[in-house]
C-alpha cells in the first residue's frame, strides 16, 4: 500500500497597497498576505508603511516560487511597473498619479 502524502504548497503573493488618505502606494511580496497586511495596517511600530495608514490591497499576483515573486516585485518598482500600478489604482479608486 502506498501512503497518501500531504504536502503544503507555499504560494508567494506580490501585492500593491494603496493609501487613499495620502495617495501613496507600497509594493511588496509575501508568503502570508493576511498577516502581512495586518502588520502594515496595525501591528508594525516602525517602517515606511506606518506613516500612511490605512492601507487597502489594490492589486495582487500569485507565484509558485520566491524568486518569481521577487522578480515581479522588482518589475513593479520600475517606472513602467509604477505606471502599470497607478493605472490600476486610477481604475479602482479614481485618483491621480502619485
Amino acid at each position: 500500500m502506498v501512503p497518501f502524502l500531504f504536502y503544503l504548497r507555499i504560494m508567494f503573493t506580490v501585492y500593491v497597497l494603496y493609501s487613499q488618505k495620502y495617495n501613496q502606494i507600497y509594493i511588496g511580496y509575501t508568503s502570508d498576505l493576511e498577516n502581512r497586511f495586518l502588520s502594515h495596517n496595525e501591528l508594525a511600530t516602525k517602517g515606511h508603511t506606518i506613516k500612511y495608514r490605512p492601507w487597502v490591497i489594490a492589486y495582487t499576483e500569485e507565484f509558485t516560487t520566491k524568486p518569481e515573486a521577487m522578480k515581479r516585485e522588482n518589475q513593479l518598482k520600475t517606472a513602467n511597473g509604477r505606471a502599470f500600478t497607478w493605472n490600476i489604482i486610477r481604475q479602482k479608486f479614481g485618483c491621480a498619479d502619485g
